[in-house]
């Protein structure tokens, strides 16, 4: 027998196959208090930082888009008003309770939205279909990385676009202010606000492991992506990321 490979959870090495089990643990706990948390870990930034994604991506009326790990749907909800009654949105997660959230609160917007749940390493979408592929605070949970972006860039069209918004390398000089936030008062927030101080200490460990600006590029490159390049936001707290399928 051989042993299973090893992986991270936040700070902790684990197998595998055992991540997606334990992210999903994570995110069945926190859903219910998502947006909540989001509004006061951020200040409410994250909903600047979801429209300014929506701008960069150049998605128009009828246009087809996907979106992915869309959790409680803030941004298909964006994405179904740009791209009309001829457009299509599809939002999915790995995650059932999260997507929950996110069924209702499109049917409650009165938007036309189909929700799948489904893992973002194994889409179940054909070639050369969406015009748009937009991935928010998803990436860095995923056990497969490179395997998801291979994903998302077979259902692209040729033309078309992926948007990876994610928690991404501060600026250097706000490194020690930023580490005070993360690891005493997030978990701290978490513990107040949503009575989960360990879901919250799992999320800021893992926004450490997750790749930085150049590395996510450069493997953005190597899945196949052009003109590969990204905007920092809030000093590098979170980073836009867009490549092109050609």
């Amino acid at each position: 027998m051989t042993e299973s490979s090893k992986t991270h959870f936040g700070f902790q090495s684990i197998d595998e196959d055992k991540k997606a089990e334990k992210v999903g643990e994570v995110f069945h706990s926190v859903a219910k208090k998502y947006d909540l948390m989001n509004d006061i870990m951020s200040l409410g930034l994250h909903r600047t930082w979801k429209q300014f994604a929506l701008n960069v991506s150049g998605v128009k009326k009828g246009d087809h888009v996907l979106d992915i790990a869309g959790g409680s749907g803030d941004l298909s909800k964006l994405f179904a008003k740009r791209v009309g009654e001829n457009g299509k949105v599809f939002l999915t997660d790995i995650n059932a309770s999260m997507l929950a959230v996110g069924r209702d609160r499109v049917i409650d917007s009165g938007l036309s939205v189909p929700v799948i749940q489904c893992d973002a390493e194994k889409l179940p979408f054909p070639n050369d279909y969406f015009d748009c592929v937009m991935v928010a605070f998803g990436l860095r949970n995923m056990t497969h990385k490179e395997t998801a972006l291979l994903e998302m860039n077979r259902v692209l069209k040729p033309g078309g676009r992926l948007l990876v918004l994610e928690f991404s390398e501060v600026w250097k000089p706000l490194t020690k202010l930023y580490d005070v936030y993360s690891f005493k008062l997030l978990p701290l927030m978490g513990k107040v606000f949503a009575n989960d101080q360990d879901s919250y200490q799992y999320l800021a460990e893992s926004i450490r492991m997750h790749p930085n600006q150049e590395t996510l590029k450069n493997m953005m490159l190597s899945a196949g992506f052009h003109k590969v390049d990204y905007y920092n936001l809030a000093a590098g707290v979170v980073a836009l990321h867009k490549g092109w399928k050609i």
